[in-house]
């Protein structure tokens, strides 16, 4: 791991993070939280917030999949997600639904320019929740090109990440 250069935790605590914060909302599986944990990790996002049912650390299901991420990545626990929301406006972020949505933006032609950003990914099954669109800034789609225009969503995550950290 060494040869690696793989972070300590209390290097990657230490880390100047990317600006941004991923919000869960209603997410069911414990294993796609788990992911996308490892997802934040990898890319030093600045903190996950769960919202409504998600399901929090510590537990052996999320811990499955995010291999120890939920001791790296900062986390907060919010009842809704409009109540998370209403923090992130407060301190100053641009706060975004990754969803398939009228007007939305293609994820490689939205630009971040480093501002504080956070990205809300859906439920498994309904995606992000109409009242919870109504207080996003706007949308961003993943480009699809098969038959079913869906990703799970610690895949979509992992894709959002990457792109909104090294490309935007």
């Amino acid at each position: 791991m060494d040869e690696l250069g793989r972070k300590s935790v209390e290097a990657f605590k230490q880390a100047n993070k990317t600006p941004l914060v991923v919000v869960l909302d209603n997410i069911r599986s414990m294993h796609n939280v788990g992911s996308v944990f490892r997802s934040a990790d990898a890319f030093l996002i600045e903190a996950i917030y769960l919202c409504g049912y998600t399901p929090q650390p510590p537990h052996r299901d999320i811990n499955k999949t995010a291999l120890g991420a939920t001791e790296t990545v900062a986390w907060k626990y919010f009842n809704t997600t409009a109540d998370a929301i209403q923090q992130l406006k407060q301190d100053e972020y641009a706060v975004y639904a990754l969803e398939q949505a009228e007007g939305s933006i293609s994820l490689e032609q939205f630009v971040r320019n480093d501002a504080k950003t956070a990205i809300v990914l859906g439920n498994e099954v309904e995606g992000v929740a109409d009242d919870v669109l109504a207080l996003c800034d706007g949308c961003i789609e993943i480009p699809q090109l098969g038959s079913k225009h869906s990703l799970n969503v610690s895949v979509a995550a992992g894709i959002v990440l990457w792109e909104l950290t090294f490309n935007t």
